[in-house]
């Protein structure tokens, strides 16, 4: 699991360092929407299931947490967006659980992508 974490993320470093934005998806942009859209798919209750249902919830949190900080390095007005979504994966290293506070971090996150 950890390996594809780390796979995940260095994914989203390796586009940001590439400096390439098509493939990058498009800027901060485009990676706030691509994170945006990995957290839509993201159902907290499938994170724990054994199988392919958490592997995919899984990283699709890593993903969002990942491309969220490549476009609010690129443009602080994603700032808010990559707080929200680190901030939940930090309280939920914690508690190992999506409780309230967990999810009113992903709520806010959420929020902001509506608002994309």
């Amino acid at each position: 699991m950890a390996g594809l974490v780390l796979g995940v993320a260095g994914t989203g470093v390796a586009w940001t360092l590439s400096g390439d934005t098509a493939s990058a998806g498009g800027g901060p942009a485009g990676d706030a929407q691509a994170a945006c859209r990995a957290l839509d798919g993201f159902d907290p209750a499938k994170y724990t299931e054994k199988g392919p249902a958490g592997e995919i919830a899984l990283n699709r949190y890593a993903a969002a947490d990942a491309l969220s900080a490549s476009a609010a390095a690129g443009d602080a007005r994603y700032a808010p967006l990559a707080q929200a979504v680190r901030g939940s994966r930090q309280r939920h290293a914690v508690t190992f659980e999506f409780n309230a506070e967990v999810k009113k971090e992903l709520d806010r996150a959420r929020a902001f992508c509506e608002d994309l």
